[in-house]
């Protein structure tokens, strides 16, 4: 990867043609009827910010606000969602989806949405089953009895 995102972040690589990584993400936000987006953008800001002002302007009804760090760099995930909990405190809504915007999937968020409000979870985690034996190349969570 470190070849392919040396002029340009992970979620700007071309896919498919026309498309780009992070399209996936912001079409299922799409699908999901999910119209305000906040966008925690670090590695290469400038060439994100004006691929989201032209996705914004051909997806005309739907919010995009770019968040930047305070200063310097993002550290990570929950860093740039530490450094922007003023932004998240403020705005008028009861749920908050944090999604990658370098993964390749289809999802329907309304269902994990649906899901966190009847078991009134305080965080809920997407998850997919791998086979044991491919667990090492990703993120794993152990579920107990519960769920």
């Amino acid at each position: 990867m470190d070849v392919l995102c040396h002029l340009r972040p992970k979620p700007a690589l071309p896919f498919a043609g026309r498309f780009k990584v992070i399209d996936f993400t912001l079409g299922n936000c799409v699908y999901s009827e999910i119209n305000e987006l906040a966008i925690l953008t670090d590695y290469r800001r400038s060439f994100m910010t004006n691929y989201l002002g032209q996705w914004g302007r051909a997806n005309g009804n739907r919010t995009i606000h770019i968040l930047e760090p305070d200063t310097g760099s993002y550290k990570g995930t929950a860093d740039a969602v530490y450094q922007n909990l003023s932004y998240l405190n403020g705005i008028d809504t009861e749920n908050v989806l944090i999604l990658a915007g370098d993964h390749i999937y289809k999802m329907d968020y309304r269902e994990m949405i649906a899901f966190h409000e009847q078991t009134k979870a305080a965080v809920t985690v997407g998850v997919i089953r791998v086979p044991i034996e491919e667990a090492h190349r990703f993120g794993t969570v152990s579920l107990g009895d519960g769920g």
